[in-house]
């Protein structure tokens, strides 16, 4: 809207008006063109209610931005950039039916859903998820 009146000025090249009434006019197009929320205080319609609700709503943006800054910070450690999220997160390869670590890659998935290494999974959990989800461990 601030565009569309500077050039309305520029184009009728207004440089100097000593008309002491010339914003109450242009006041009075825009309200006529646009309507008269255009050319009201922002204030006016502000009341407590949405005073809280925007201060709620500026609180919940403020966390979200810190919770994803906290997610993509850069520590320098031996001279590379890790991230702290990897830092602070602590891996057990330690299968819990064998109590091998595993460094095998093909143990990866089982060791997330079931903390076991392939082989355990096998012999022990395989078409027995749900009873080994509730607790049961083979007996050593």
């Amino acid at each position: 809207m601030q565009v569309c009146l500077h050039k309305k000025l520029k184009n009728k090249r207004v440089k100097k008006n000593k008309d002491p009434n010339f914003v109450a006019k242009i006041e009075q197009a825009i309200q006529k063109k646009y309507g008269k929320e255009a050319v009201q205080h922002p204030k006016a319609n502000w009341d407590e209610i949405k005073e809280k609700d925007y201060l709620s709503q500026i609180k919940e943006l403020s966390e979200k931005q810190k919770n994803k800054k906290q997610k993509t910070d850069k520590i320098e450690k031996d001279g590379f950039l890790i991230s702290k999220k990897l830092l602070n997160k602590e891996s057990n390869r330690t299968c819990e039916a064998c109590n091998v670590y595993s460094f095998d890659l093909k143990d990866d998935v089982y060791m997330t859903k079931f903390n076991s290494c392939y082989k355990c999974y096998i012999q022990y959990i395989e078409n027995r998820e749900e009873r080994w989800a509730t607790g049961w461990r083979p007996n050593k």
